[in-house]
């Protein structure tokens, strides 16, 4: 099980977060954030966000750093890439 996160570095709710991502399914993703205990509601189309200050828990776990240009190229890869829907809806 490999899972990926990118640097704490998009803003949002006055914190920094990251993103977590799986090469290989979402089932994978959602296991590897269950362990940590990250809540489900964390997860938005592709990937979850962490909060800066759980980036040391979620690396220490075996998540692998890589650039947030590589998310999105691993999501790719994957076909795991969701888009958000046209018209900005959430």
């Amino acid at each position: 099980m490999t899972v990926y996160i990118d640097p704490p570095v998009w803003p949002g709710h006055g914190r920094l977060w990251s993103h977590l991502v799986s090469d290989e399914s979402f089932e994978e993703l959602h296991a590897f954030a269950e362990e940590l205990g990250v809540p489900r509601r964390a997860f938005e189309r592709d990937h979850y966000d962490i909060p800066s200050h759980r980036y040391g828990d979620v690396v220490g776990a075996g998540a692998v750093e890589v650039s947030s240009r590589e998310v999105v190229r691993l999501l790719h890869g994957a076909g795991l890439r969701r888009r958000k829907a046209a018209g900005g809806s959430r």
